[in-house]
């Protein structure tokens, strides 16, 4: 007789990450709950988004993280509660994991990080203090809980890290008379991951005892490739080759001080309005629109240092405190970096 499925609630449902994890969570068999602020939004997106959750069998709960009780409550109907939260609200994921141990039924806690990972990088500003620094407290408050947890280490997700065929600052290919900028020399090995592949580890981790209280690593080993690699993948499938500009790091320090940037504004033009939302929510992008704006690319710039400088998805796992999804996981037919740019021709 096969065992139970945990029942699982999903905090942060509907932003870019979260419905691909509530949608990983109802197609493995589990009871799905996910909590939103509004059963029946007005906006057709969202509306359309709930409504295929329930189609799905996902249950919707009425809540938010400002509201106790309604976190209480949701937290009782579930085994394993994930986070998806996008980075304004990192900080306020206390919140929920005081309702976690009032409830007293929650037997794993994911929170939200699918990213750089919080002890270990030596990111600089001003990604440290506006992310880095909030997921390192989160973490100790986690721990100090004393409810079972599983972090969640991730690459650069597809939608970020790809439609510039790697270019931290560009969301499009390159074009014929456009240079390619490679951060450093190009050869840093890098991870890159789907949206939906990060879903489907994750939640196959989350009750999976050889994850508790440890790190999991998803980087499927097809999609580490260096920027050079990668270029190179890209001029195979156009049949073009392309010029590389090359950013020493003394060069990357100077943009992220702010040099040349501008501020995000209406009319940006390095992401589309989509794309630039969904990277605030959940892509570790964050930023004061109203008091001292920090430019957009200088966060962007810091994160793409501390990969193709620092090299920081290059590192072995330390068995005692991570787990390897892949390894852990080899059956899942996660989707590859070659698929995904075979989209983009």
């Amino acid at each position: 007789m096969a065992s139970e499925k945990s029942k699982i609630l999903v905090v942060g449902a509907t932003g870019h990450l979260g419905r691909h994890v509530v949608a990983a969570s109802a197609r493995l068999g589990h009871p799905t709950f996910a909590l939103v602020r509004d059963t029946a939004p007005s906006d057709p997106a969202k509306a359309a988004l709930l409504k295929s959750f329930q189609y799905g069998g996902v249950t919707l709960l009425k809540g938010d993280l400002g509201d106790h009780a309604s976190l209480v409550s949701a937290a009782k109907a579930a085994d394993v509660v994930i986070s998806t939260v996008g980075v304004r609200q990192i900080a306020d994921q206390t919140r929920l994991i005081d309702a976690i141990k009032e409830a007293g039924n929650v037997k794993r806690f994911v929170p939200s990080e699918f990213g750089l990972d919080a002890d270990r990088t030596g990111a600089v500003e001003p990604i440290r203090s506006l992310i880095i620094n909030s997921k390192a407290a989160l973490r100790r408050a986690v721990e100090a809980s004393g409810v079972p947890y599983t972090y969640a280490w991730t690459g650069y997700f597809f939608s970020y890290g790809l439609p510039g065929i790697g270019q931290v600052l560009a969301q499009s290919p390159p074009t014929d008379n456009k240079a390619v900028v490679v951060l450093g020399d190009g050869d840093s090995k890098v991870s890159y991951v789907d949206e939906g592949d990060i879903g489907a580890y994750t939640v196959l981790a989350a009750g999976d005892p050889r994850a508790e209280n440890k790190t999991l690593y998803i980087r499927p080993p097809a999609n580490t490739l260096s920027h050079n690699e990668l270029l190179a993948l890209w001029e195979t499938k156009t049949g073009r080759k392309f010029e590389r500009v090359h950013l020493d790091e003394d060069a990357v320090l100077k943009q992220i001080r702010g040099q040349k940037l501008r501020t995000l504004s209406a009319d940006t033009t390095v992401c589309s309005v989509t794309v630039e939302d969904e990277l605030m929510h959940d892509m570790n992008v964050v930023m004061n629109f109203t008091e001292d704006p920090v430019p957009f690319n200088s966060i962007l710039l810091s994160i793409g240092h501390a990969v193709h400088i620092k090299r920081e998805h290059e590192f072995e796992i330390d068995k005692s405190a991570g787990v390897d999804a892949s390894e852990l996981y080899p059956d899942v037919k996660y989707t590859t970096v070659d698929d995904y740019l075979n989209r983009l021709l």
